[in-house]
């Protein structure tokens, strides 16, 4: 009913394009939710985040809500290991007219974090991160990311509740994941 009412209605065509081709992937449980999105464009906004990096990336759902989001010469710095998955997105992405603010690599996230972390010019320039990627690397990513994100800045972890999982007891195979 609240999809139907509030989140829809005010979802950006492109952005339900492309919810709409990622329902149609096998892995479709992996996308960012619609209401989701629309947190991540409001918070961005709110903050005024001009640049951004995205880690794990799928069909680039979150990736368009942050590109309709940020200003017309922000940027985002997205990873994901899968080139293929982010191409279903393409067209939407294009169609919104957002492309341009868009830096995709593909490969790990990890060599690519390292990199920007080893140019002191990068430390303390991203407004933002989105984080949505192998869940064994979250600390991982969390170490590098701190050096990256400007004072003030946000980083946003998904899954990290994963359904009420993390009151799961200590030895349940999940909440490795979650710690």
């Amino acid at each position: 009913y609240i999809l139907e009412t509030s989140v829809y209605p005010r979802e950006h065509e492109c952005m339900k394009e492309l919810r709409e081709v990622t329902a149609n992937h096998p892995w479709n449980l992996m996308t960012t939710s619609a209401d989701e999105g629309q947190f991540l464009n409001l918070l961005l906004k709110l903050i005024g985040a001009k640049k951004t990096m995205e880690i794990g990336v799928y069909t680039g759902y979150s990736l368009l809500a942050t590109a309709l989001a940020i200003p017309d010469d922000g940027t985002i710095l997205a990873m994901d290991i899968n080139r293929e998955n982010y191409e279903l997105g393409l067209p939407s992405i294009e169609k919104a007219g957002v492309a341009h603010k868009i830096d995709f690599r593909e490969g790990p996230a990890l060599p690519v974090l390292d990199q920007l972390v080893e140019e002191e010019g990068n430390h303390g320039s991203f407004d933002f991160v989105f984080v949505d990627a192998d869940k064994d690397n979250y600390l991982n990513y969390h170490e590098r990311l701190m050096k990256l994100v400007k004072v003030g800045g946000l980083v946003g972890y998904d899954n990290t509740l994963w359904n009420g999982s993390v009151v799961l007891p200590a030895d349940a195979p999940m909440r490795k994941y979650i710690r």
